[in-house]
This record gives C-alpha cells, sequence and structure tokens, in this order.
C-alpha cells in the first residue's frame, strides 16, 4: 500500500486533497481531532475509488502526544500533507495572549513539531514527500490578520529551511500559498468570485505542484503576481492602505 498522510482531515482543503490522492490510486491516513466525525466521508471514498482509508486521531496542539502517533502507524507514509488552519478572531488576539497563542500554535508551532518527526523518518529513508498549506496571508502582513499572517509567514520560512535540508536526502518540500478559497473558514465573508478558489481547485493545483517537483504553489495562480505587487508597495505608502 501507498499512504498520504493528511493532517487536519476535516478541513475543506484536506477533504479535497483526500479525494484527489485517492482518485489516483493512494491510501490515506486522515488525521484529525476527532476522528469519528469522517466516518461517513471514509466509508464515501473507499466505496468511490477502492482505496484503504485509515481514520487516525490527532490533536496538533498536544504537542507531546505526537512522537507516539506516528510511531503508532504500522506503515509508514510515502508523503504528509498538513492541511492544518485556523484564521482565529483577529480583534480578540489583540487583547488576548490565549487566542494569540491559539492562533500561533495550530498554524506554525504544531504543525512544526509534527512535521520535524517526519521529516527525521524521511530523512532516513531518503524518500517522501512533505506538502505544507501555507498562506499569501504570510506574504505580508496587513492590519486586518497580521497574528494569522504571522504564523503563516513563520510556517512558509519553516517550510523553505526544510526543503533546503531535505534536498540532498531527496526528499520533496512543497509550500502552498493559497489565496481567497471557499471554506468553512471563509463562510459569510464576502470574497471576490474571480480571485476565490473551490477546494477541489486547490487540492489539484496541490497534486500536479507535487507530482511535478515544485517547490511553491499559488492557488489560484493570480495570487503570486498579486502578491509580488503587494510586496512592492513602499512600507511609508503601505501603513496607509487598508487592503
Amino acid at each position: 500500500m501507498s499512504y498520504v498522510l493528511i493532517i487536519g482531515a476535516n478541513s475543506d482543503i484536506a477533504k479535497a486533497c483526500a479525494r484527489e490522492y485517492a482518485k489516483n490510486g493512494y491510501d490515506l491516513y486522515l488525521a484529525l481531532r476527532d476522528k469519528d466525525r469522517l466516518n461517513d466521508f471514509k466509508q464515501d471514498i473507499e466505496v468511490r475509488t477502492k482505496r484503504a482509508v485509515k481514520l487516525l486521531e490527532l490533536d496538533i496542539l498536544d504537542f507531546n502526544s505526537h512522537q507516539g502517533f506516528y510511531n503508532s502507524l504500522d506503515e509508514k507514509p510515502l508523503g504528509v500533507i498538513s492541511a492544518v488552519g485556523y484564521l482565529g478572531k483577529h480583534k480578540e488576539a489583540q487583547k488576548s495572549l490565549k487566542e494569540t497563542r491559539k492562533i500561533i500554535d495550530t498554524n506554525y508551532t504544531g504543525v512544526v513539531s509534527i512535521l520535524n518527526i517526519i521529516a527525521n523518518d524521511f530523512e532516513k529513508r531518503r524518500s517522501g514527500f512533505i506538502v505544507g498549506i501555507s498562506s499569501v496571508a504570510g506574504d505580508r502582513g496587513r492590519k486586518s490578520n497580521y497574528i494569522y499572517g504571522s504564523a503563516k509567514a513563520a510556517l512558509s520560512a519553516y517550510l523553505s529551511g526544510l526543503r533546503n535540508r531535505l534536498y540532498e536526502s531527496q526528499v520533496q518540500v512543497l509550500t502552498v500559498k493559497p489565496g481567497f478559497v471557499a471554506t468553512k473558514m471563509t463562510e459569510g465573508m464576502d470574497l471576490p468570485q474571480r480571485l476565490t478558489a473551490q477546494p477541489d481547485e486547490v487540492a489539484r493545483d496541490i497534486l500536479k505542484a507535487q507530482q511535478s517537483g515544485k517547490d511553491i504553489v499559488y492557488t489560484k495562480w493570480i495570487w503570486r503576481y498579486i502578491m509580488l505587487i503587494i510586496k512592492a508597495i513602499p512600507e511609508w505608502q503601505f501603513k496607509k492602505m487598508s487592503i
């Protein structure tokens, strides 16, 4: 069997990735805090694709459990996709260290904790792929979500360094930078339709980029150019803007 481990498997992007990878011949480990939430989803994928799907419990904030979680896998995965994400409540986080830590630990510290463990195994095996879903929010801090953005910026920097480290071991590290995506996390937001991707579209972009050995992928593709423009705005001007 050829298992792909998807962490944060209850997110809309994670589910889309699960469908896409199963459809393309991969078996799945789906890891999330409450595995019973995906019983119906697991059965649906198994019926449609005839691939093996195993549900696993993983709390990304329980750092001490991560090594034991990975050790418990009977068959180690050939790749991992981290789809962990928590937008959080930015206004609350500006006043509450508890909310700030939840945003940072969910989007960065917890992901680093589990990926360090997996990276060490892949490095020894000299094979595997690691996909980390970051965000265009990490490309430049904005007043509306700079705590979330800072966590995603840290994740992007981590993945860049990990890619540099693992290159000689023939382990691929792919950084995914979605822009607007129509998911539960963005429900209720007034998103521009032409710049907003659907989860299935993001999943197809991830599979294509991973299979072709890319290092970074923006999805939708136009976000690469949008962020080039945003990053080029001088700081003296940028601080006056509301974008």
